[in-house]
């Protein structure tokens, strides 16, 4: 299986743990799925200042600049199998 492959099958098994993860491992699936799917984040930042999910969202994407969307994929990949157990 080609890494895009294994990378949407694991975004499909996000959708099916049966637990829901700490908010800090979501907003790393959040950060790594943004990389992997549109590369580095160009956005200036959530309009609304007081958006504080938004701007961790914003700022955790932020963080992975310069890692290639392969790179991403495969992060998002073992961390999904990891959560899966």
């Amino acid at each position: 299986m080609e890494l895009q492959q294994l990378f949407e099958q694991a975004v499909a098994n996000s959708k099916l743990l049966s637990e829901k993860p700490d908010n800090e491992t979501l907003l790393k699936l959040y950060s790594l799925y943004k990389q992997a799917t549109e590369g580095d984040n160009t956005e200036s930042g959530p309009s609304n200042p007081f958006d504080f999910v938004a701007k961790f969202k914003h700022e955790a994407w932020s963080k992975l600049a310069g890692t290639s969307k392969e790179s991403a994929m495969q992060q998002y990949i073992d961390l999904v199998a990891q959560l899966k157990g």
